[in-house]
């Protein structure tokens, strides 16, 4: 009916053409290690995820005694000592005192009781010296001495206090009235008057020194007699 297909030829080997043309030495080819590694990863793949991931037990127990221990003795440490706080507390209540007496002392001026406002800022000075704003205390106590009668210490108490607050403008303008009036000394005064007035411009008002800073009526008055020149 058709044409007979010639057979595949590597169809048709039989097993003993097979077998013997299989290379004599196939066995040695095969790796022999392969039974001892199956073996082994599946040693391996048995033993818990945990033993390869996870610290020993004794190994986190450490770790945790050592955290424990650095928590607890960084709660317990504490830089400051008794005695250094309550210093401080001490300091701190010396500086609410003085501070609250040199208020006193400018209400006091402001209503016009100089001997009172001499007193407390006398008490600045004295009790509280080493505070740096006790100079402050020092303008009121030369301001009210002034008033009181006692002009020469007063001009004293400026002269030095206007070096220690250089640049502060109330003592240059004070001090530039009452070497006017009291010293005679004009170029003086206008040494000192210049510095005020380029800190604080306000000071060629005399309202100003007399509502605003309080300033007792003699010394606004020797104010108006350097700015007039009278």
């Amino acid at each position: 009916m058709g044409a007979c297909k010639a057979p595949i030829p590597h169809l048709l080997i039989t097993s003993s053409s097979s077998s013997s043309t299989q290379p004599p030495n196939l066995k040695a080819l095969i790796p022999v290690s392969r039974t001892p590694l199956l073996t082994r990863r599946l040693v391996l793949l048995s033993l818990p995820l945990a033993s390869f991931l996870l610290p020993s037990n004794s190994t986190a127990i450490d770790a945790i005694d050592s955290t424990s221990s650095s928590s607890s003795s960084s709660s317990s440490f504490n830089p400051i000592s008794d005695a250094e706080r309550d210093a401080s507390a001490a300091i701190s209540q010396r500086i609410s005192n003085a501070l609250e007496l040199l208020e006193k002392g400018r209400e006091l001026q402001a209503r016009g009781d100089f001997d009172q406002a001499l007193l407390c800022f006398t008490q600045v000075i004295e009790k509280y010296k080493e505070f740096a704003f006790s100079d402050y205390a020092r303008v009121g106590r030369a301001l009210t001495l002034y008033e009181v009668g006692n002009r020469d210490e007063a001009i004293a108490e400026m002269e030095d206090v206007s070096i220690s607050l250089k640049g502060y403008p109330e003592v240059h303008a004070a001090l530039a009235a009452a070497l006017y009036v009291d010293k005679h000394a004009l170029l003086l005064a206008e040494n000192q008057f210049t510095i005020a007035t380029l800190l604080d411009p306000h000071y060629t008002d005399l309202s100003y020194v007399k509502d605003t800073k309080h300033w007792p009526p003699s010394l606004v008055s020797s104010l108006q007699h350097f700015m007039t020149l009278s």
